[in-house]
């Protein structure tokens, strides 16, 4: 299991709002033969985690996400929309 965490602000003149989201990424066991093909295929060292859940790895790799995809993926698109809407109202 990994987790991930993402740190948002958003801030205006007048107001500043934070928040953080956090999402658990479960792997099912990947054999050496499926991490190296990945390791050589992809670029997985300038990656958070050192892998892309969007990519071959996250395909064959990822069992099951407790939290948001995209907060994997780098920003927690449904909760920064919710923050957001509360942000202007």
């Amino acid at each position: 299991m990994h987790e991930v965490f993402t740190g948002v602000c958003i801030k205006s003149l007048l107001n500043e709002k934070g928040f953080c989201a956090g999402s658990r990424v479960f792997f099912r066991p990947l054999s050496e033969e499926e991490i190296t093909f990945y390791v050589d295929h992809f670029r997985p060292m300038d990656k958070a985690g050192a892998y892309g859940i969007q990519e071959w790895i996250g395909y064959i790799g990822v069992e099951r996400i407790e939290g948001s995809f995209y907060n994997v993926m780098g920003l927690p698109l449904q909760q920064l929309y919710q923050n957001l809407v509360d942000f202007v109202m």
